[in-house]
């Protein structure tokens, strides 16, 4: 599989990627059933960020007979982490922190996902910084403004 940070995938492309990986290989039927009424989409807009993800070698095509078998070529967990790393890359270092706390704020989690989370920030506790530093350019946040 490709790494993700090859490949950008938009909002829209997203919600396509979203049935291949819960389906592992679908047609375009499967797609367009599964999205037509959710998103509002039309089918050829629905044809289209499909033939787009194909061109950007997010999606694979095999023909089987009339039909066209989509799979991904990129992992929905190597996606997800690279996306969460380009959030952490658009603030300053600093708010790092107020980025995750507005991420858990709003998500809605199961008592397992609490739990793995509250395990890992007491890893991550034992070898924390007591301030996290800046890395932004002078003028990029307010850290250097006095």
């Amino acid at each position: 599989m490709m790494t993700p940070t090859q490949v950008t995938v938009s909002a829209a492309e997203w919600e396509i990627m979203r049935v291949v990986w819960a389906n592992e290989a679908v047609t375009s039927r499967k797609v367009i059933d599964t999205l037509e009424d959710k998103m509002e989409w039309k089918e050829s807009t629905i044809k289209t960020l499909i033939g787009r993800l194909v061109e950007k070698d997010a999606l694979q095509t095999v023909k089987e007979g009339r039909k066209y078998i989509y799979t991904a070529l990129i992992s929905e967990e190597d996606t997800v982490k690279s996306y969460s790393e380009d959030i952490l890359s658009r603030v300053c270092n600093k708010d790092n922190g107020k980025v995750v706390r507005n991420l858990i704020e709003d998500a809605t989690l199961s008592q397992e996902d609490i739990a793995e989370l509250m395990d890992l920030l007491q890893e991550k506790a034992v070898s924390a910084p007591e301030e996290v530093a800046c890395e932004c350019a002078v003028g990029q946040c307010d850290c250097h403004l006095a």
